[in-house]
């Protein structure tokens, strides 16, 4: 099933808080921002940093 999209506006874990944070601050696409999230942590600092440095999807 899909994901629900007021989970995606108002998410209730730090993860995703912090995917959806990296979405909307850099040109990274949501499966992007999941992907760096599982890689390196919820540490917004950190993931702001390397999502700036990388392109987006497409």
């Amino acid at each position: 099933m899909a994901e629900d999209q007021n989970e995606w506006m108002s998410p209730d874990d730090e993860r995703k808080a912090a995917s959806r944070h990296v979405v909307e601050n850099t040109d990274l696409s949501p499966n992007q921002a999941k992907d760096l999230v599982a890689k390196h942590g919820a540490d917004s600092e950190k993931l702001m940093e390397l999502g700036k440095t990388m392109k987006a999807e497409g």
